[in-house]
Formats: C-alpha cells, structure tokens, sequence
C-alpha cells in the first residue's frame, strides 16, 4: 500500500531506472576505460569481467578483502567526478551511504552493495541535473523542493523546509549534500516501514530501536 511520505526504493526510480546508461564521469586512473555502471536484476553465482565491468570496477576499489569502506568510496567518488568536480567527496557522505546499504552491519560494502549504489547514485544524479536548470552544479531551494517530490515523497511544507535548510549553502545545494539528503531520506523511510506493519504511515518506537535506526545516519 503506497501512502504519502513514502518514496520508491529510490525514488520513482526503481527497476529499470532512468540514467542507468549514464555516465558517471571521467574513468578512474588505473581502472581501464571508462565504464558505465548500470542495473542489473539479478545478481550471478560468480563474477569475472567478461560477465560484468562492474564487478572488474568493484576490486579495482575494493583491493584484497573485496569490501569497501567509507574511505575507499571517497577515493572512488571523488575520482570518477560523479560530483562534476575533483574536490574531495564527503567522508561522511560516504559513510551513511555504506550504512544505507550494510545490511550484515560491518561498516563495509560488498559486491552486491556496491552495484546497487551505482544504481541509485546514477537515478540521483539525473534527477539532480534535470532540476539544476541553470547548470551552476548546484540545485536552489525550490529546485531541491522538486526534486524531493518527484523522488516519490510526499511531505508536508515545514519538513520541506528543514530539509533545504539542513542541505543547503548560501541558499543552494550541491550534488555532495545532495547525495546525502537523497540517502537520508530512504534509509529512514525504509526504517520507518519496516515498523508500520500496518502501512497507515504510524508505528511505535522503543528509545534503543529509535536510536540504533538513526544513530548511524
């Protein structure tokens, strides 16, 4: 049952997702030629770069544990440019984008993890260019505003208005916050469905259940 607050898993982007094909930006040093992450359904048995780029991708960055951490995804996004610039990517962007995603809670990505945040960083960053209307690399308050809606949520004006001013900067956002607005917003509502088992946009919190939900992000 959909129900207003509630955004797809990323948005309206879920499935075949629209910017899949997008590039990310320019190929990382000493990874080979530049690749475009994309969806995929389903995930197979084993790996090998005939079968899947991302997965070539994926332990280029990772190294030898095959997992990710929050600062060789800082490495990985700042160099693929996917922000439109070469400045550091935010660590702790980087960290509650792992949190969203870590399901077996070791601070790390998997495989699977890490191809379905290339996912959802590929929808974001074309809704975040179909609304950066000017082309600054940033979006404004009512481009935010928009955005948010067209994501999926359905929130009221005063929750509208604290996010803008949680995520902005001199009165405009850049794709870094950006990104960290977007995670935010779907690690807390999947949070908060898991607990409204009666899908009426109400649940009921214990203190310890609230703050391991949200301590992370």
């Amino acid at each position: 049952m959909a129900y207003p607050g509630y955004g797809g898993e990323f948005g309206p982007f879920s499935g075949q997702m629209p910017g899949m094909q997008m590039p990310l930006g320019q190929p990382v040093p000493g990874i080979g030629p530049n690749l475009t992450p994309g969806g995929y359904p389903g995930y197979p048995n084993s790996y090998s770069s005939a079968e899947d780029p991302i997965w070539r991708y994926f332990t280029a960055v990772a190294g030898q544990d095959l997992e990710v951490d929050a600062e060789e995804l800082q490495r990985c996004l700042t160099e693929s440019g996917i922000s439109g610039t070469y400045s550091p990517f935010s660590l702790e962007t980087c960290r509650i984008m792992i949190a969203m995603l870590d399901r077996d809670y070791t601070g790390k990505m998997g495989f699977s993890e890490f191809k379905e945040l290339w996912a959802a960083l590929n929808a974001w960053k074309q809704n975040f260019i179909t609304f950066d209307q000017d082309r600054s690399g940033t979006v404004e308050r009512h481009e935010l505003n928009q955005a948010i809606t067209a994501m999926g949520y359905r929130l009221s004006p005063h929750t509208l208005n604290a996010i803008v001013k949680r995520y902005s900067k001199n009165g405009r956002v850049f794709f870094d916050d950006y990104v960290a607005c977007c995670v935010k917003l779907r690690a807390l509502t999947d949070f908060f469905k898991r607990r409204d088992h009666l899908k009426q946009g109400v649940a009921n919190f214990v203190y310890d259940d609230f703050l391991q939900g949200t301590v992370t992000l």
